[in-house]
């Protein structure tokens, strides 16, 4: 090969290398500068709860923490930046319900800026808060917590002025009642029973003078509603005709009908034997117990030793004497 076409080769290579090298720093340089000139894309977040709060507390940066959210679509009334969660001092943002850690933090669980977390700040439009007194048995043994349904009962005593007699009746007064609180709890994942003396309750006017007129005729209580029954049943006034020598429990009737038993209903039978002849001999042993004492008390008078009476000696003996037709009787001393 000659001189001149080894040359030739290399001087090809050289430029082609220096080719190459200047079209990448050509390359890598315009993309640098796209890189600064275009503006960066904001990391999307979502705020949710770092730590559990409830009705009241103030929502803190420390109860707070933001989460990655790739997806376009993010829940109704979410934050994606803690700081416009939680405002400024002067106007701090308060739990209205209960959020627990992980659960995103919605407008419609906390208050606005700077507003307080009241009762009356979690009432719907044209609604009011009403409540009623109860005890452990008309207030369902506190199973009734706040967000719950229920039923409200009326216990009553109207009076006929035609015979002058009087009738109890029991109606179902509301349904589907909301519960606001529990004496001054709103918490409603607080689910621990408590006896209660109040239960108030999210109303319209023309329910709450009804509630009221009721607790001042009757007596109202509590039936607890299941949570997805929504519902409204046709009722109508029971009275003491209507109790009857009672009735049998629905699902019990519904089982026997169908043979359901499953051995259920023998176990029950036993049981109700089994206390039946426990409360026969308990019966028969305070029966011997209290008959106890007069037996004792016979036994001694049949046992009791009579003493004989001795005849009283006398002291004289009287002497009959016949003078012709005449008796005559003398008294004569004895000697002793």
């Amino acid at each position: 090969m000659r001189y001149s076409t080894i040359l030739s080769l290399t001087i090809a290579i050289l430029l082609a290398g220096v080719a190459v090298f200047a079209t990448r720093t050509y390359l890598t340089d315009q993309q640098a500068r796209l890189a600064a000139s275009s503006p960066k894309l904001q990391e999307k977040t979502l705020v949710v709860a770092a730590k559990p709060m409830r009705f009241g507390d103030r929502v803190r940066p420390e109860n707070l923490k933001a989460i990655p959210w790739p997806s376009e679509q993010r829940p109704e009334g979410s934050f994606q930046t803690i700081e416009t969660v939680v405002g400024n001092d002067d106007a701090p943002r308060y739990a209205m319900e209960a959020i627990d850690p992980g659960e995103p933090v919605l407008a419609s669980k906390i208050t606005g800026a700077g507003e307080r977390a009241t009762l009356s700040a979690a009432l719907d439009q044209g609604m009011k808060a009403v409540s009623i007194r109860v005890n452990d048995v008309l207030g369902v043994a506190g199973f009734v917590r706040p967000s719950d349904r229920v039923d409200v009962l009326l216990t009553r005593v109207v009076r006929n002025q035609q015979n002058n007699s009087e009738q109890t009746y029991v109606d179902v007064l509301l349904q589907g009642v909301k519960v606001l609180a529990v004496d001054q709890t709103a918490d409603e994942r607080k689910d621990e029973p408590s006896v209660v003396k109040t239960v108030t309750f999210e109303v319209t006017t023309d329910e709450a003078q009804r509630l009221t007129l009721g607790a001042t005729i009757g007596t109202l209580s509590l039936t607890l509603r299941n949570i997805a029954s929504a519902s409204v049943e046709q009722t109508r006034p029971i009275t003491v005709a209507d109790l009857g020598g009672g009735l049998m429990s629905a699902e019990l009737g519904k089982d026997i009908a169908e043979k359901k038993d499953d051995g259920r209903f023998e176990v029950i039978e036993r049981l109700v034997r089994k206390v039946g002849d426990e409360l026969g001999n308990r019966l028969n042993t305070v029966e011997n117990r209290m008959n106890a004492p007069v037996r004792e008390k016979q036994v001694q008078i049949v046992e009791r030793k009579v003493e004989p009476v001795l005849p009283v000696e006398p002291k004289w003996a009287t002497v009959g004497v016949w003078n012709t037709t005449k008796r005559e009787e003398h008294r004569v001393g004895l000697i002793q």
